[in-house]
This record gives C-alpha cells, structure tokens and sequence, in this order.
C-alpha cells in the first residue's frame, strides 16, 4: 500500500522538478544572473557601473532643448548610477557649440548644456574614443575634452597630444587603482601626434604596451573598444581577437561599444570581456534591439573581481534609460 502511494508522489516531483527546469532554463544557463537595479553588492565591494553608447544630440538633443531640461535622458537612472563608486560610459558625440560638419547626415554634436545631464547622472570617466567624436573637427573635439575636464568627468581614448591620449585614466576605486584605456577601430585617420590632437592608435602592439605600462601604475586594468559591427548580436573574430590579447597582456576586463545592440558578455581566463553593451541614451527607436541595452556592475576587492551582473535596460520614446 505504501509503495503504490509512492511512485505517484515521485512520479508528481519529476513532473515539477521538469516543469521548473523548463521556465527557468535561460537564468540556469547563464553565466551572469540578471539582477535588478536595486541590489547592492555584497563583502563591501567596491563597485563600478559600465553602460552603453551615450548619444546626446539629434533628436535626444533637440527634445532636452524643447522641455529645457539637460538631465532630461537620465532622470531614470541618476540614482542607480551615482549608486557606485565610479560610472563609465562611451560619450558618442563631441560636446561644443563650434566647428564644421566633416561627416555625413548622421554627424552629430551635443550643446554644451548637455553636460549637466552628465555630472547630474555621476560619470567619473568617459570614453571619447569613437567615430563620430570628429564630426565637427578638431575644434569640437577640443572643446569636448575642455568641457568635460572644466566639468570634472575624466577621459580616455583622445588628448591633446599621443601622450596624454595613450595616458591611462587611473581612479582609486576602495583602494583599488583602477587604469581606464580605451580605443576605436574607427577613425584612424585623426590619430593623435606628437603635436597634435587625436584619439588613440588602435594597433594591438601599442595596446600592449599601454596595458603594461599601466599595470605598472594601477592594480586593475579597464579596456573601452568601440568596435564590431552595427546591428549584430554576435560578435566578430576581429573583437575575439583583440579582447583575447589584452586579457593575455594584462587587462581585467574589456568593455565594448558601437553595435548599437548588445552582444555576448563572457570570462576569458581571469578577465571579463563585453563585447557591445549596446545603447544607453540614443534615438534609434526602430527596433526592440536598438533600445534595449545592458549595464554592467562590477565589484571588485583586492585588486580582483568578485562579481559581475547584467541588468537589463530599456530606452523610451523619449530617449531615457530605464529598467
């Protein structure tokens, strides 16, 4: 009698172990758990937060200008970024009311007043190290790093100069020096000079070197690549590549840029690669991909990393990150 109630009762139990298995396969999969915005890092960690491209012109521009509002894009996310002890994003246009367009249709340039919306939203560093930051030429580009410097928002990826562009970025994160670098595969033909103002050289023998000299410098070592190819999911051989070889030359974790939608993010040996975190604060609204990025927060403790969670984010009509 006892062995008949039996076999129900666990045939029952598979029933409900398969059922749970199946609505939560993807979260079991994944090697990153999704978290939700609120969480806190745990061990007293220190904590760095990493999100997408950051467009503030064209339409993001114009909608700031008719409510008046510069903070307008992060209203959303203010909180949840000035939440850790340090906030990188890639600035995808220069920030100034001068120059000429050098581009295409698709040129962009941010009014100066955007820069309330950044020092609003907590942004410690800023890569400029993409191919629209020459939009407007030299002079926006300068005005860029004038008025993200006056602002107190270091950067990385561009100088005035090949020295100052090459120069890590280093910020102490809970007594971790974190080294920020960052590089476009875009855009090589304003290369900084020895004289000259420019972004930096996306050559993997000068990324070694500037990896080492800033392992000499820091205890940790951070990578902007704005690369890969618009609109794909899946990163490409060129990325792999160079991630790869800056993990093996001494960079902790690689953070990518420019697909416009988000890519694969996985561990290579003791480092952390992202490969596109996709968009932040853009006005592509055409498609599910286009406004759906990912942030990235990572703790670090001793010079290693603890832990690293993606939280989703979601664009609005109106251009704001959200969760």
């Amino acid at each position: 009698m006892k062995l008949k109630l039996l076999i129900p009762a666990v045939f029952l139990a598979t029933i409900l172990t398969g059922v749970f298995y199946w609505q939560n396969r993807d979260n079991i999969k994944n090697e990153i758990p999704e978290v939700k915005a609120t969480e806190e890092p745990k061990d007293n960690a220190g904590t760095m937060i990493f999100v997408g491209d950051i467009m503030l012109s064209r339409s993001v521009g114009a909608l700031m200008k008719e409510k008046g509002n510069y903070t307008l894009p992060f209203l959303n996310v203010g909180e949840f970024l000035r939440s850790a002890d340090l906030a990188f994003g890639n600035l995808e246009n220069p920030i100034s009311s001068r120059g000429i367009n050098v581009g295409s249709k698709y040129s962009f340039r941010a009014d100066p007043n955007v820069i309330q919306g950044l020092t609003y939203a907590g942004f410690d560093v800023l890569s400029i190290a993409n191919n629209h930051m020459w939009d407007y030429g030299r002079q926006a580009f300068l005005d860029t790093m004038s008025n993200l410097s006056q602002a107190g928002i270091d950067f990385t990826g561009g100088g005035h100069d090949i020295e100052e562009a090459h120069r890590p970025v280093i910020k102490d994160v809970k007594g971790t020096k974190v080294a920020f670098l960052a590089y476009t595969e875009f855009l090589q033909n304003v290369k900084a000079g020895a004289d000259s103002a420019g972004v930096t050289n996306f050559n993997l023998e000068q990324i070694k070197k500037d990896i080492m000299a800033a392992k000499q410098q820091s205890d940790f070592v951070v990578l902007s690549f704005h690369w890969g190819e618009e609109y794909q999911t899946k990163h490409n051989q060129k990325q792999e590549q160079f991630a790869k070889a800056a993990i093996d030359a001494g960079a902790d974790l690689i953070i990518g840029h420019h697909p416009h939608v988000v890519q694969e993010v996985e561990r290579y040996r003791n480092g952390w690669i992202a490969y596109s975190l996709g968009n932040f604060v853009f006005d592509q609204t055409f498609s599910k991909e286009t406004t759906s990025g990912l942030a990235l927060r990572v703790a670090i403790k001793d010079s290693n990393i603890e832990n690293v969670e993606k939280i989703k984010i979601s664009i609005s009509k109106d251009y704001q990150p959200g969760f």
